[in-house]
């Protein structure tokens, strides 16, 4: 069962029809900073809060079938578009197109401001576990616990520039690919069969059918979703520029912030040699815990939707 939405794009004139699972609850829209968010919620108004953030190239489908576990358990679930993603849209078209880590991590931090949340437990993967990981790092004021797929991913460009093993570097082609011109113009081009072709090399044993893909895939048809793919990517190999207003929070972060907030790891196939987590577990200072799943790749959540529920339960009972 799905629920039909519709948002009007800048002006209003432009019409485009959304669907989403209604295991995601209600699809809203909200001004947040330099966005206007759109978000699924569930749950109880008055449950203590989840917030639940998906990578590229997936969306708030990531979570449908995790949602309704939280939801079961009392919680209020809180599952946003990032920029770039599906009905979130910049208030201003003078805004710069900017994928870096900092503007995204701060465009979650206004999210809570507009919806009056002042703390919540966070989970996420890819984009969404390196966003979460910054929030209990530079604001752990507002995070009540941290659950992060593939562990501490805070980006340090210093580091980044350092080359890897030749088979490290393979599984790395998308970001070299970007760095081009046609690279940007092959993403902009095929965005639809690119990013399915991530989702099958990220999860080798996941056989989602072409009906799971086309509902997320829907969340790429965004305006502005090449240019953040694209700047992110650039950004992160030092062959693009962030914005100055975050100068000083990626400075925090070059630093490699400890995580203070009690935390749960996932580590999983995607994840090759480092699943299991050894190699930033003394990044989380905070009670701490580590999982391995095995079998599963990249899109934990969707892959494996109990297990990550489970996950964000058990947090919330580790002690300070």
């Amino acid at each position: 069962m799905t629920a039909q939405l519709a948002f009007a794009q800048d002006n209003d004139d432009i019409k485009k029809a959304v669907t989403i699972n209604s295991k995601l609850g209600t699809l809203k829209q909200i001004n947040a900073g330099v966005l206007n968010v759109g978000y699924a919620e569930s749950g109880p108004a008055n449950g203590p809060v989840i917030i639940l953030l998906h990578g590229w190239p997936y969306d708030i489908h990531s979570y449908e079938d995790v949602a309704p576990i939280l939801v079961k358990a009392g919680y209020r679930v809180i599952i946003p578009y990032l920029r770039g993603f599906g009905t979130t849209r910049f208030l201003s078209p003078k805004t710069p197109r900017n994928g870096q880590q900092a503007a995204i991590a701060s465009d979650i931090v206004a999210l809570m401001d507009a919806l009056k949340i002042s703390k919540a437990t966070f989970g996420g993967f890819d984009w969404g576990a390196r966003t979460a990981d910054i929030i209990a790092a530079l604001w752990p004021e507002r995070c009540k616990a941290l659950v992060a797929v593939s562990g501490y991913i805070i980006t340090n460009r210093v580091a980044t520039l350092q080359p890897l093993a030749p088979k490290a570097e393979l599984g790395w082609w998308y970001q070299y690919y970007f760095s081009t011109e046609r690279g940007k113009a092959g993403y902009s081009a095929n965005t639809h069969d690119f990013n399915k072709l991530i989702w099958q090399i990220a999860s080798p044993k996941w056989n989602f059918d072409d009906a799971t893909y086309n509902r997320s895939a829907t969340a790429f048809d965004n305006p502005d979703h090449v240019a953040i793919v694209i700047h992110n990517y650039r950004w992160r190999l030092s062959l693009a520029e962030g914005e100055v207003k975050y100068d000083e929070l990626e400075k925090l972060l070059a630093a490699g912030p400890l995580i203070k907030v009690p935390s749960i790891t996932i580590g999983s196939d995607f994840d090759g040699a480092a699943a299991n987590g050894a190699m930033y577990a003394k990044k989380f200072v905070g009670p701490y815990k580590h999982i391995v799943l095995e079998d599963i790749g990249h899109n934990v959540p969707q892959e494996a939707p109990k297990a990550f529920a489970d996950v964000i339960i058990e947090v919330n009972g580790l002690q300070k």
